[in-house]
């Protein structure tokens, strides 16, 4: 019922991986935790990754090596050793919803299929332990100069032909930063790789420098495979993040609070940025593009005339979005 898991299969990456850890790290200064987020691996896997990289001497940025080569400098071939299989966590807090099943009976189970497995104490104590990290919530509390948060708006803009007529909508790609709501505004025709990525770029300069990290949604332009657990960044954006020496923290898949900055952000770029706008006509993108910015403008300074939380909610507005829009 509970597959064994050793703690050296559970510690090992792939060379890709590897690279991005110690990147990370060196680069970008992420904790381990947040390390394991961008990954979508267990931050175990993680720290022990930068342990065996110090013990082999190893540190961004890497020595010319094949991946065959880094990955025997990491995990070098010795004679097999006793392990230990892990408890499957997940398995264990399915049976308990069980009638009737409790921790000793599963732990019973597991010693039946693993006799060299942990105690019955510390089998429960790393339940709780693992139940504990599963359970919490982190406190968002956004550092200056930390992240900012990428999107497109739900609702779109219209580029009319001149000449022909024809209409073409364009996207609204919406960048905010998570310590001020500081927010940047760009249509683009598409929500292609170079759309996306060049938007990303001019982001930067709007704000004048590159924040730690970039939490984007699980945008296909962004990242290849929405998982929970192990999100698949396109390579193009992989790129992107190592040029710019910033992190790539994809949106947690059914984590509201990992993108409520940027919702907020959106929210406010469609009533106060995008609203004022509805009944202009614009025949060429860059047109929109000067309108967004300018109506951006107007809204930041209407902001800092001070308007307060209250007056900003009694406009139907969230009071954080008085620091935003």
């Amino acid at each position: 019922m509970f597959p064994g898991r050793s703690t050296v299969a559970q510690a090992r990456l792939s060379v890709r991986k590897i690279r991005e850890v110690l990147r990370l790290k060196s680069e970008a200064r992420l904790s381990d935790r947040q390390i394991a987020a961008v990954l979508g691996s267990a931050r175990s896997t993680v720290q022990e990754c930068l342990r065996r990289a110090r013990a082999a001497g190893l540190s961004w940025p890497l020595p010319e090596l094949d991946e065959d080569e880094l990955h025997e400098r990491l995990y070098p071939r010795t004679p097999s050793a006793l392990r230990y299989p892990t408890p499957d966590f997940e398995a264990i807090q399915r049976e308990l919803a069980t009638k009737g099943v409790t921790r000793m009976l599963l732990w019973q189970e597991y010693k039946a299929q693993h006799p060299q497995g942990c105690q019955y104490s510390a089998f429960c104590r790393d339940y709780d332990a693992w139940l504990g990290r599963q359970d919490a919530v982190m406190r968002f509390e956004h550092v200056p100069g930390d992240k900012a948060f990428v999107d497109y708006a739900g609702k779109t803009m219209a580029v009319v032909d001149r000449h022909s007529g024809e209409i073409q909508v364009a996207q609204v790609f919406v960048a905010a930063l998570g310590a001020s709501h500081y927010t940047y505004v760009e249509a683009t025709l598409t929500q292609t790789v170079a759309d996306w990525l060049a938007a990303h770029v001019r982001s930067l300069e709007y704000f004048g420098g590159v924040p730690r990290a970039i939490v984007p949604d699980n945008l296909k332009s962004g990242v290849r495979r929405p998982c929970r657990y192990e999100p698949d960044l396109n390579p193009s954006y992989q790129d992107f993040a190592e040029h710019y020496g910033v992190a790539i923290l994809p949106a947690r898949v059914r984590k509201p609070r990992d993108k409520a900055i940027v919702e907020v952000g959106v929210q406010g770029v469609e009533r106060w940025i995008m609203a004022p706008l509805r009944q202009r006509t614009f025949f060429s993108l860059g047109d929109l593009n000067a309108a967004l910015r300018e109506q951006l403008e107007r809204s930041w300074k209407w902001v800092s005339r001070g308007w307060s939380a209250g007056s900003w909610r009694r406009c139907g507005s969230a009071p954080s979005l008085a620091s935003a829009i």
